[in-house]
């Protein structure tokens, strides 16, 4: 009993810091400028990158050199799952937010989870932010062929049904034109390098605009 009550304090504390370091980049963002929170793993987290070569923020730059006044929030968690990432949404996601990136369901795929699981977990996700009005693009993923093709099929299936029942933006594969790319991926065969960032910032850029147009009006609304 004792070592639970340590791990909720722990987690608890955990929490509290992250939501700390999400009001300090609040206080200190741009006026002005519209926000979207980088909502998903380690892909999102930058595991094994220099900060400056993580996705949000080589997005953010890439959308400012094209003249957007923008600030791209990382909120990713190594190791996170779906159901983690509801389970955190409601700390992470700040109220000043004007849009959301959702990259999650790699490690449910690599885990073996039941993709009924990943998907409920998901399908709550999205309502819980679309419930506050806020426009989302949907970054989906594609199972390891390892998994088989039943339990592709049911992964990699949930996501283009998720977005059209929430109505929200949709990028196919998060990792399109890097996934199984030596040259474009850190030593693990998972974790792109900052040239595999580079493509998928490339490759994201047109439909993140997209995002941008829509969070304007909903800022008005």
């Amino acid at each position: 009993m004792r070592e639970k009550s340590t791990f909720r304090s722990l987690a608890g504390a955990l929490a509290a810091i992250a939501l700390l370091a999400l009001q300090n980049m609040a206080a200190t963002a741009e006026p002005g400028a519209v926000k979207i929170i980088a909502f998903g793993d380690s892909l999102i987290a930058g595991l094994g990158l220099a900060p400056e070569a993580t996705f949000p923020v080589r997005l953010e730059a890439a959308l400012r050199a094209k003249g957007h006044r923008i600030e791209i929030v990382n909120a990713g968690v190594s190791g996170d799952t779906a159901s983690g990432g509801r389970a955190r949404l409601g700390w992470a996601l700040p109220e000043d937010a004007d849009a959301v990136i959702v990259e999650l369901g790699a490690n449910d795929a690599l885990r073996g989870i039941d993709p009924a699981a990943t998907e409920a977990a998901l399908d709550g996700l999205l309502a819980d932010i679309r419930g506050r009005g806020l426009p989302v693009l949907l970054a989906g993923m594609l199972a390891p062929p390892n998994m088989g093709a039943a339990y592709g099929e049911q992964f990699n299936g949930m996501f283009p049904r998720l977005a059209e029942k929430h109505g929200v933006l949709f990028y196919r594969f998060f990792l399109d034109g890097v996934a199984a790319e030596p040259d474009l991926n850190q030593s693990d065969g998972i974790h792109p390098n900052a040239d595999g960032i580079a493509v998928i910032v490339e490759r994201m850029l047109p439909i993140v605009e997209k995002l941008i147009a829509a969070a304007r009006p909903a800022r008005t609304e």
